[in-house]
């Protein structure tokens, strides 16, 4: 037995010729604490939402959301452990399976998908609700990297690197569109070229990809008014502060009013109704209104180490296809925390984009643990 930096205990046990090996140590330590305290943040969050209780869902209990995000979270960290015992090998040959099952629930949601805020993202099952979107993400990254394993050199060249994947991509899109669901979008086509990019596709076409996203932005802006008027909020929230910009400048305000300490867990007064969503995409506007700077600067400084040590699994990968997967789930993850900081304060134009591991929801939740369980899995081959 030997104790090694940043590993688990090495208690490798053989099965008959096959080595069991234990996951990486550091990335799950890492994500646990991100995920403890993250459901900290949703009971200290929504209570006061949860009292209320207008929609009478809640039933007037104050820990309803923190209850309902402890079970996700139990049930994620299931599923992530089960994803780490399952080989490489088994993403890989049904990486075509999580595509179809992703396409056939998106294209399910116009139909028979619950409507809430004026979009139809979730399918409604018993009293549970599933966002294929989510699917959709993990979906493209094993499905790409299966791709570009299968296509090796090609990858370089238009009939191999762009087209097939190019049409992936505007099928997802397309029907996240219907949704509509914007920033899912954005999160697909910008996982979708990263995943391109690692394959080896030539840099020129990623000059001409940015020309033609922004078209389709201008057209989405077109066809879309309250796109457009998020931009006009973007720049000048306070223009209308009891209207579009009401959130934003609600979140600027938690933010800072936290000033380098805080008010303390639990002493978010932006909270008791003032700031929408503040126990979902909005979560860590509380966080640094009661955990100051320093601690909304901590949580930071977590997702970066869990982010550098998903790419040190990557690049010590012994294979491609687990390289790809493994650096695809830790961009996604990477991208969706740099999103949703930017948008809560006000670097980018406001859109819907969760915190992994902190904002509510069980379908986000699982699928991310899902995906850290896949990186686990990639570990036990090099550690």
């Amino acid at each position: 037995m030997r104790y090694d930096s940043g590993r688990l205990p090495d208690f490798s046990v053989s099965e008959g010729e096959k080595t069991v090996r234990r996951a990486d140590g550091s990335f799950l330590t890492l994500i646990l604490i991100l995920l403890t305290t993250g459901v900290i943040m949703v009971l200290s969050s929504s209570y006061a939402r949860a009292y209320y209780d207008p929609g009478n869902i809640t039933g007037g209990s104050a820990v309803y959301f923190f209850v309902r995000q402890l079970l996700y979270a139990l049930a994620g960290v299931a599923a992530m452990l089960f994803a780490s015992r399952l080989p490489m090998d088994f993403y890989r040959k049904n990486s075509f399976y999580f595509m179809v099952a992703a396409v056939v629930l998106l294209a399910l949601v116009p139909f028979i998908g619950v409507k809430a805020n004026g979009a139809r993202r979730w399918i409604g099952i018993g009293g549970l609700t599933l966002q294929p979107s989510e699917i959709a993400k993990l979906a493209i990254i094993l499905e790409f990297s299966s791709m570009i394993c299968k296509f090796r050199t090609g990858m370089s060249t238009v009939r191999y690197g762009i087209i097939p994947f190019t049409a992936v991509l505007i099928l997802i899109v397309g029907l996240l569109v219907l949704e509509p669901h914007f920033s899912a979008s954005i999160i697909i086509i910008a996982i979708g070229g990263v995943m391109m990019f690692l394959g080896g596709v030539r840099l020129g076409w990623f000059a001409g990809a940015f020309i033609l996203a922004g078209g389709a932005v201008a057209v989405l802006l077109t066809m879309f008014p309250y796109a457009s008027s998020r931009i006009v909020t973007w720049r000048d929230p306070f223009a209308s502060s009891s209207d579009e910009g009401y959130q934003i400048i609600q979140s600027l305000y938690s933010i800072g009013s936290g000033g380098l300490s805080g008010l303390g867990l639990g002493g978010s007064r932006q909270k008791y109704l003032f700031l929408p969503e503040e126990h979902n995409d909005f979560i860590f506007s509380v966080v640094c209104e009661e955990l100051g700077f320093i601690g909304a600067a901590l949580i930071l400084v977590l997702f970066s180490l869990l982010i550098i040590r998903g790419y040190c699994i990557a690049m010590r990968c012994g294979d491609r296809y687990s390289l790809l997967v493994c650096a695809g789930i830790t961009s996604l993850l990477a991208i969706q925390v740099f999103l949703n900081i930017a948008v809560v304060t006000n670097l980018v134009p406001c859109t819907g984009i969760s915190l992994p591991f902190f904002s509510y929801g069980g379908t986000a939740l699982i699928i991310e643990l899902f995906e850290m369980g896949i990186v686990l899995s990639a570990s036990r081959d090099i550690f």
